[in-house]
């Protein structure tokens, strides 16, 4: 086990060394002019995004705006800021007076998000750009983090610090390293190494059971980032499907991949999933061994497959939901078009998640036959509870 040990510190001090030292696609310190002149010019912000509280409303009616024939509804309101440089100023907003998709109703005691500016004449403008949700937000999080802790004991609590932990690494490391330049796909290979030990020894503690399941993880993870590269090239996806790629484009041409970030965000996916699936093989592994040590190797492999095959069927089912729930509204918009559906999968969009579902899921069966191999390899260290 010293050697597993060994194995994955020195892999990760060499991604760390190559990563730091040698980006693939790091920003270059002098940009050539064309790119410095298509950059947007630094300049101090126009508008200030304020908030506050609807106190009253003024006025309530149905209008057809102009350039229109749809009625929509058109409200009056006045607002008491409650954040921003104007803080404790009433003032009023209009609401629906020009055509857009979907009007919603205020009503007394909205907090809204105002975009406060000036027109051509110098006056004071401000509309209503959305709702404040941050009230709501944290009440989910804490009926979650109260859940996980009463249900999982110190289990739940460690493994919210896993959780952390992995915000930390994306939001401090991996996503400032793509932003700079570095190539995504190393980049969240790096950011995986420390995730996953970190996040599997805080789950499940530090003990043969999870660096089995970390080396299966690990193996993997590295195999479905190849077979990823390999379709998303032989399909020819470019990554520009999402109207966020196309304005990172826009906003930094040139700096980031943005091929290597769908790569990327496939690995870290993958990755959230992967957790599951390896500790309980290398969990099954270890029972039926101590439940019965004469056990052959062969036929502990069998036995811990069966249940392996169980959880692939699940978690494969699981993975195709969660991505397609993910893009339902898309998939509506496809099922309401006369395009046959031969030429609907061809859709960069469409394709994308298609890789991105069909990717995930050969990781998820490659980790199952993986994870039992490296365990059953291991199995004669499995005589006690560690």
């Amino acid at each position: 086990m010293n050697k597993v040990v060994l194995f994955f510190v020195l892999a990760a001090l060499f991604f760390s060394g190559f990563l730091i030292n040698s980006p693939i696609h790091a920003q270059m310190e002098t940009e050539p002019p064309e790119l410095q002149l298509l950059q947007p010019p630094v300049e101090p912000p126009q508008e200030e995004t304020l908030e506050g509280e609807v106190i009253k409303v003024l006025e309530e009616k149905q209008i057809t705006p102009s350039g229109t024939a749809v009625s929509q509804l058109y409200q009056k309101l006045e607002v008491l800021i409650t954040d921003g440089s104007i803080k404790g100023k009433k003032v009023e907003i209009e609401n629906g007076n020009f055509p857009v998709v979907n009007t919603p109703k205020f009503k007394i005691g909205d907090q809204l998000v105002v975009s406060f500016g000036k027109d051509f004449e110098g006056n004071d403008r401000f509309y209503i750009t959305d709702y404040v949700r941050r009230s709501p937000l944290f009440w989910l999080f804490v009926i979650f983090v109260g859940l996980t802790v009463f249900i999982g004991r110190w289990q739940g609590a460690s493994s919210l610090v896993g959780m952390a932990i992995s915000f930390l690494v994306i939001f401090s490391f991996i996503l400032p390293r793509i932003s700079a330049g570095y190539d995504p796909v190393w980049i969240a290979i790096l950011g995986a190494i420390v995730i996953i030990p970190a996040t599997f020894f805080l789950s499940h503690g530090l003990n043969k059971k999870t660096w089995i399941a970390v080396a299966g993880t690990i193996i993997a993870l590295v195999l479905t980032g190849i077979i990823a590269n390999f379709f998303v090239y032989f399909a020819k996806l470019t990554g520009f499907a999402s109207e966020e790629a196309t304005f990172l484009q826009a906003y930094r041409p040139g700096v980031i991949n943005i091929q290597g970030l769908l790569l990327a965000g496939i690995i870290i996916g993958v990755l959230g999933v992967l957790d599951d699936i390896t500790i309980s093989q290398s969990a099954v592994v270890q029972e039926l061994k101590q439940a019965n040590s004469q056990l052959k190797a062969s036929d502990l492999y069998k036995r811990a497959m069966n249940v392996g095959r169980d959880h692939i069927a699940s978690t494969v089912n699981t993975l195709v939901l969660v991505y397609t729930g993910a893009a339902l509204p898309l998939l509506l918009l496809f099922i309401d078009s006369s395009r046959p559906f031969s030429q609907v999968v061809n859709y960069e969009i469409i394709a994308e998640e298609i890789v991105r579902t069909l990717v995930g899921s050969i990781g998820l069966i490659l980790a199952v036959p993986i994870t039992t191999l490296i365990a059953v390899y291991l199995s004669p260290k499995f005589t006690s509870r560690d």
